[in-house]
């Protein structure tokens, strides 16, 4: 593994005990309940007179209702206290509540068992806001998404594990419950003892007043995630995530039983493959996004989300139910099997393309005194999403769907909501177009991004070589960068829908239309005092013959007005490509290549009282050199 891999977190006390400390008590969670459903499912004479399937359906509501009434109280106590103390006592808590479990399954108290079940879920409750809120604290921006990903990826497994081990154990004859009561104590013992190797996450809020009242704190949280536009609807994304998964988690024993016609046995191998797709999904986020928090996987996500649904509903395999269930050995010789297994592992892949950018995102953009709240919000509304899920599946399948259906009709509800959140929000489909981009027809090589500062504004100019030069440096920033574009340019009607939601600046020459050219100064000079970047192609147009063209004086003007730092930067290789001038205008014929090796280099910022057009177009043909 490379120093730049995201597994070498795991080595690092800032994230190692942090990770094994989540992944211990998702295990422990979904053991307890695998092992108490599947007793109330086929034990639940012994302990009640209770229907069991309603002692099941109650459990499940038990276990979610916490999140409910306490979300917003558990973000206000991650916003106000110290973190890696705050999550010490939440794996304290647990401890007590494991041995409660094992008091309750030797007594035999179902009401007890159901009272501890409730009370896991409070303490799932209060860890939730700290378990994404303390990332930011401890991670550096290039490691967001990949320390996201890692603990997605770790949940899913715990989940998967448990859920396996919970049922394995508690099904032993004897000395199941045993069995079952010492490894959750043993669990809970281990996640402390791990959670005292996390590092200190000062409070973002010490002087918060906790408000205990569940409805008036669940508004207030309400509304600090309605602030900024793009986090709201990136949780409304990330809930609508657990809508889908939830669907397909809680339906997938049925269709293996009335569609494949197979045992437990494929219900197991699936929600494995599952698991594992939402993994290894997540894991390849970083790789995927460049070390940074790259919205263009979101549409991605959300497209193969779609179409593997969509495969799933038409893949039918040669097996009939109605006879003996086949196991998974039956299952797999079947005609046609694969392809079901196949859109299984690539609906949990997408899905996790689709989900670890927006929890990254959310870290990223929320307000730092705020985000425990806001992530306790999404929390609320994930669980809000799950239970409409289910009530819609019962809902559906009621009037007569068959799972399938239900699966198709969800593939369609998730291409809906993404055209409508993608409509809202033009940044995640721009980004979509532009990591498409620089990963089909470019291979970009990056010099000294470090050189592009991580907060507070700065003007970045660079030569103009192609049409595409906006969509290459956007491309490889880890931050939204507005381009001061030719009027032209915007005349180009996909160009010209990427510019606009980037929200770029169109101008022209003084001779062509002053009033604009005083319009797009004002327009950066705004930019600038609210702490953003701007890219100026000083040239002022695109290259005719490859070289470096005088610049102009539009930049000494800007840092006359606004005084920020200039950062020169240069792009190489784009000459010649299908978006340059080279073969007279761009977009000529058809492509005679389809793969080119470009670069991006950053010089170091230079003082707004140094920087002259001189000395930019300089530093701009310096890093330029002789590739073109």
């Amino acid at each position: 593994m490379s120093d730049q891999s995201q597994f070498r977190l795991l080595r690092q006390r800032r994230f190692g005990p942090f990770f094994l400390t989540q992944f211990l008590g998702a295990f422990n969670d979904n053991l307890f309940k695998s092992a108490l459903i599947i007793l109330l499912a086929f034990r639940a004479a012994e302990l009640s007179a209770a229907d069991p399937d309603a002692l099941v359906n109650l459990s499940a509501a038990l276990f979610i209702l916490p999140f409910f009434l306490f979300s917003a109280s558990a973000g206000q106590l991650a916003d106000k206290y110290e973190k890696s103390r705050l999550i010490r006592f939440v794996k304290l808590l647990e401890i007590g509540l494991m041995v409660g479990v094992a008091l309750a399954f030797y007594s035999g108290s179902l009401p007890l068992l159901l009272a501890l079940l409730f009370l896991m879920g409070v303490q799932s409750t209060l860890f939730g806001p700290v378990k994404y809120a303390i990332l930011p604290q401890h991670l550096r921006p290039e490691e967001l998404v990949g320390g996201n990903g890692l603990v997605e990826m770790g949940t899913f497994v715990a989940i998967l594990l448990g859920t396996l081990v919970g049922g394995i154990l508690i099904g032993l004859p004897d000395i199941g419950v045993g069995l079952v009561s010492a490894a959750t104590i043993l669990m809970a013992l281990l996640g402390y003892l791990a959670s005292r190797g996390i590092p200190l996450a000062p409070a973002a809020a010490q002087d918060l007043r906790i408000d205990w009242n569940p409805l008036t704190a669940t508004w207030e949280i309400f509304q600090f995630t309605r602030r900024n536009r793009t986090v709201y609807l990136s949780i409304l994304g990330i809930s609508w995530f657990w809508f889908f998964g939830a669907t397909y988690l809680a339906q997938l024993p049925g269709y293996t039983r009335e569609t494949l016609g197979s045992n437990e046995q494929v219900v197991t191998l699936l929600l494995t493959l599952f698991s594992l797709g939402i993994g290894v999904g997540s894991l390849l986020c970083e790789r995927l996004s460049d070390h940074k928090v790259e919205l263009g996987l979101v549409p991605f996500g959300s497209i193969g989300l779609t179409l593997f649904s969509v495969d799933l509903f038409f893949a039918q395999p040669g097996v009939t139910a109605g006879g003996t269930l086949t196991g998974a050995a039956g299952f797999l010789a079947a005609p046609g099997s694969w392809r079901v297994l196949v859109d299984v592992v690539l609906i949990g892949t997408f899905g996790g393309f689709y989900v670890v950018p927006l929890y990254a995102l959310v870290q990223q953009r929320s307000a730092p005194g705020h985000r425990s709240r806001i992530i306790a919000g999404n929390n609320i509304l994930n669980a809000l999403f799950m239970v409409l899920s289910a009530v819609l599946a019962i809902v559906l399948l009621g009037r007569g769907l068959s799972i399938p259906q239900l699966f198709l009709l969800t593939a369609i509800f998730n291409a809906v909501v993404a055209i409508y959140i993608y409509t809202l929000v033009p940044e995640f489909l721009v980004r979509f177009i532009v990591w498409l981009l620089i990963h089909s027809v470019y291979r970009v090589r990056k010099e000294d991004l470090d050189r592009l500062p991580e907060t507070g504004p700065a003007l970045l100019v660079c030569n103009h070589v192609s049409l595409v030069d906006p969509l290459v440096i956007a491309g490889c920033s880890r931050r939204p960068i507005r381009f001061v574009i030719h009027r032209r340019f915007f005349e180009i009607p996909v160009l010209r829908f990427v510019l606009r939601a980037a929200r770029a600046i169109p101008i022209a020459q003084v001779l062509e239309d002053p009033k604009l050219v005083e319009q797009a100064f004002d327009e950066v000079g705004k930019a600038l005092e609210s702490g953003e970047l701007i890219c100026l192609f000083p040239e002022g147009q695109m290259t005719e013959d490859g070289e470096l063209q005088p610049f102009r004086p539009g930049v000494e003007r800007i840092i006359g007005r606004h005084p920020v730092p200039v950062i020169p930067m240069a792009l190489r290789g784009l000459w010649g490509s299908y978006f340059s001038n080279r073969r007279g205008r761009p977009i000529r014929g058809l492509p005679r290549r389809l793969w080119f090796k470009v670069g991006l280099a950053v010089g170091a910022a230079q003082s707004p009282d140094a920087a002259n057009s001189e000395r930019l177009e300089q530093a701009v043909r310096d890093l330029r050199g002789d590739w073109k």
